[in-house]
């Protein structure tokens, strides 16, 4: 699942399911979200990675849920009328993965024209690099187009400050 934001004839429109956090538009790919949930009964799991430490009940299967909140260094999620759990399918390891996230807000599906994505900046990011696919253009806002593979195979730090703090891992 590899998004391309190369400019050119090989470029495509992309489908993406929009959400906040924090006051941020970001975006995963539409083709891997199986539903979209009002916050759910979580139960803690003891001992797990800090960003991803809590169980849910989708349709009687056991999803782990993560906190995409902790994972880019912001204040843990807080419950509101808007929180939802937006269940995607993530390849790990060469399986297909079914984990679901908390979003401060969803707003739509929509498609980002490729002419208007590009690929992340080496400044000037709140976030690692590798974590961000694209930075794409919708009316006057950017919207931050998520590589959900990386954000959650990536071992090491569990919440990515500033791209600096991680000057070592990128030499």
């Amino acid at each position: 699942m590899g998004i391309d934001v190369r400019q050119g004839e090989s470029a495509r429109d992309l489908e993406v399911l929009t959400f906040g956090l924090e006051g941020e538009t970001f975006a995963v790919e539409a083709e891997s979200v199986r539903e979209i949930l009002d916050l759910v009964a979580v139960t803690a799991v003891p001992n797990s990675r800090p960003f991803v430490n809590a169980l849910i009940n989708v349709r009687g299967k056991v999803v782990p849920l993560a906190d995409l909140h902790i994972r880019f260094g912001m204040a843990p999620f807080s419950q509101s009328v808007d929180t939802r759990v937006v269940v995607i399918e993530v390849p790990l390891e060469g399986e297909p993965t079914t984990i679901g996230i908390i979003a401060d807000k969803v707003f739509e599906v929509t498609s980002l024209a490729a002419a208007s994505m590009e690929e992340a900046p080496d400044i000037g990011l709140k976030w690692r690099r590798e974590f961000i696919a694209g930075i794409g253009k919708r009316d006057q806002d950017f919207v931050i187009i998520l590589d959900m593979e990386h954000i959650f195979a990536t071992q090491g730090a569990e919440t990515v400050g500033q791209p600096e703090d991680d000057a070592t891992e990128r030499h």
